[in-house]
């Protein structure tokens, strides 16, 4: 292959193409050496109506972006009767915690509201249980979402166990409220927490540690009542004894993780550690055998009150289910005995996810009428080059090896991950052992990061190992694929890519300055960052790259044949991509189904970590096929796309960066 092959075939086919098929489609894009030689007044008046239709479709996703991020953030301020906005504190040791205040416009000194401090799990930032959020602040409450320790923009901590030492920070959030007179609306009373997840951890373990206090003190303890969600292993009585607070708790019946319960399943009915929970608010001598889900045991007015629900929910989906929310706000309701204007099933946070979801999709789709806009520029135009001819269908053997390679790093992708991310535990021990280093300080990165390497350098093997055996003997040539490049073009190519990211994330800012929302839904988060992130960029995209390089290769060079619909290739390459995490996920539930627990048990958190990193798999083909089109070359789609999805991954999950 050489640069002389791709470029003198793009000419040929050129010279002998119509003017029409120069009139701004995506998938015929010609060198603008090209243009200049064909350019009669028809053909400049339809490329200069290309560029305005590219301009105009850039301006309409902008508009959809800020629309509907609008439309969110009024349902995230209950349409203006509740004040949102973002705090920093100062904690313990030069830590520091970000968080989301909502204020009721009820909440004055002269009508003091309760106020509920939010608690994300492990991997999730404030946002993560935005609806919660939304749904006690339209209720009166005051509520103060949290970033996590070493997630969000909150420092790192300090401690190896910070949701069970400092609550992720909530200990000194409660402090701060209770022992000062800045949050002068708030009844100090009345404060309460709620948490999923490691975030329900911290959430009976504040009750815990709030309450060894209150007995020393022999005052009240500074938390009310908590409620803790997804999260059993520390209802054990050298935790409850302590506890001078009303506690809910609600656990998924179908939990991934409830193999460590003591009865091995998440049935809560006659689970030790729901009957310690619920035996550590009644009186001496009173005896229970089974728990009555969702009812009310002990006294609310005593801080004894227990209540245990059971939803019938996997753990990933239990932050994000109607039935959930609605437990939660029966359970602050009546301990903080606040009067119902509003059902429990009144929620509206829902919206507020379809609305980013649509912020979401508009910003990524900018992306390509925005391309297409900066490589009309003078210095842009000599990176678009004719799309090369498509590849002959694959018949006979050459169908056979096709569907055996598709299959072969499907299955490599599927037996690869767990393994590796095993791995990643042993060489990046400081990340694994919650440890502030500057050495690839993301833990679960790490892992995603390992098998993409792996699976990437596989993609190139398996893709050149065709080509020799198959490819060159049934008239597949190097020029196919788009790869020839000179390394100007190749840098210049990763300037616009830079252009293209920090557009998107400008964006971002934008929206999150005037709206204070992001895109996101339920697992999927594109949140604004730290900017100490940057830095980590130039560790984490090389090794990203090689997956996503061998992923255009692929999705370009050995999956785009003649007379194939483009829908049914796109399909195909989305389906390539993601098929062997599918597979896990499959394993994983299918298991739990038949035998009640799952197929991966010590590594159930990296199975959930999945069902964020399938759908960016899933669309990487989609990008990289329409940056191919655009310029002819396989180059402009995975350095836009490593660098906007590694930017979405560095942001949205735990990172030990030192203080």
């Amino acid at each position: 292959m050489s640069e002389h092959d791709v470029e003198s075939s793009g000419e040929s086919d050129a010279k002998a193409a119509q003017p029409s098929q120069f009139m701004g489609l995506p998938e015929r894009v010609v060198a603008a050496t090209d243009v200049a030689e064909l350019n009669s007044g028809g053909v400049d008046r339809a490329l200069c109506e290309s560029g305005r239709r590219s301009g105009l479709h850039t301006f309409f996703f902008v508009f959809v972006v800020l629309t509907a991020s609008w439309f969110a953030s009024r349902v995230q301020n209950s349409f203006g009767s509740v004040q949102v906005r973002g705090i920093s504190l100062p904690t313990h040791n030069g830590q520091w915690l970000t968080a989301d205040l909502y204020k009721p416009r009820t909440a004055t000194s002269a009508n003091k509201a309760p106020l509920v401090v939010v608690v994300p799990g492990f991997q999730r930032s404030k946002e993560a249980l935005g609806n919660v959020a939304i749904e006690l602040s339209r209720r009166g409450i005051v509520v103060i979402a949290i970033d996590p320790y070493a997630q969000g923009n909150s420092s790192s901590s300090m401690r190896s166990k910070s949701a069970t030492k400092e609550g992720y920070g909530m200990f000194a959030v409660v402090d701060y409220v209770h022992d000062t007179n800045n949050l002068n609306y708030v009844d100090k009373q009345r404060i309460g927490v709620t948490g999923h997840s490691a975030g329900g951890n911290a959430a009976i373990r504040g009750a815990s540690y709030f309450g060894k206090i209150a007995t020393k003190t022999g005052k009240p303890s500074k938390l009310h009542s908590v409620f803790v969600s997804g999260y059993m292993l520390t209802m054990k009585d050298t935790v409850l004894q302590h506890v001078r607070s009303n506690v809910g708790a609600s656990y998924a019946l179908y939990d991934e993780g409830a193999y460590r319960n003591e009865n091995q399943n998440g049935d809560m009915r006659n689970a030790p550690e729901a009957l310690r929970l619920v035996r550590s608010g009644l009186a001496e001598g009173v005896v229970i055998e089974q728990i009555e889900v969702g009812r009310y045991y002990g006294n609310k007015q005593s801080r004894t009150l227990r209540v245990m629900h059971n939803e019938p929910l996997l753990h990933p989906f239990q932050p994000y289910s109607p039935e959930a929310t609605a437990n939660q706000l029966q359970f602050f309701g009546d301990v903080f005995d606040l009067e119902p204007e509003l059902a429990v099933h009144d929620q509206v946070w829902h919206w507020k996810e379809l609305l980013t979801l649509v912020s979401l999709v508009a910003a990524l789709l900018m992306l390509m009428p925005l391309a297409r806009c900066l490589l009309r520029l003078p210095v842009f135009t000599s990176l678009v080059q004719q799309v090369p001819a498509p590849q002959p269908r694959p018949a006979g053997a050459g169908k056979k090896v096709f569907w055996f390679v598709f299959a072969l790093s499907g299955g490599i992708a599927c037996a690869s991950f767990i393994p590796l991310c095993e791995w990643s535990q042993e060489i990046f021990v400081d990340a694994s052992q919650r440890r502030q280093t500057w050495f690839f300080p993301q833990r679960m990165n790490n892992a995603v990061m390992m098998w993409a390497v792996l699976n990437g350098a596989v993609g190139f093997v398996l893709f050149f190992a065709v080509y020799a055996i198959v490819g060159r003997k049934h008239g597949i040539r190097a020029g196919m694929w788009g790869a020839g490049i000179r390394i100007g073009a190749f840098l210049k190519t990763g300037v616009l890519a830079v252009l293209l990211w920090a557009s998107f994330f400008s964006l971002l800012t934008l929206v999150h300055y005037l709206f204070h929302v992001d895109y996101r839904f339920v697992f999927l988060g594109v949140r604004t960052f730290r900017a100490e992130l940057l830095l980590l960029l130039p560790m984490y995209l090389p090794m990203f790259f090689v997956f996503f390089l061998a992923n255009s290769l692929r999705m370009n060079g050995a999956m785009r044949f003649e007379g194939q619909s483009e829908w049914r290739s796109l399909l195909l390459g989305g389906l390539a991509n993601t098929l062997g995490l599918l597979l896990i996920l499959v394993m994983q539930y299918v298991t739990q189904w038949a035998t009640g627990t799952v197929f991966w048990t010590d590594s159930w958190l990296y199975v959930n970590l999945l069902f964020g990193v399938v759908p960016i798999m899933f669309l990487l083909p989609l990008f990289n096929r329409w940056f191919f089109r655009m310029t002819g070359r396989i180059y402009l789609g995975p350095m836009t796309t490593c660098l906007v999805f590694v930017t979405i991954l560095l942001s949205n999950t735990v990172c030990y960066l030192p203080l």
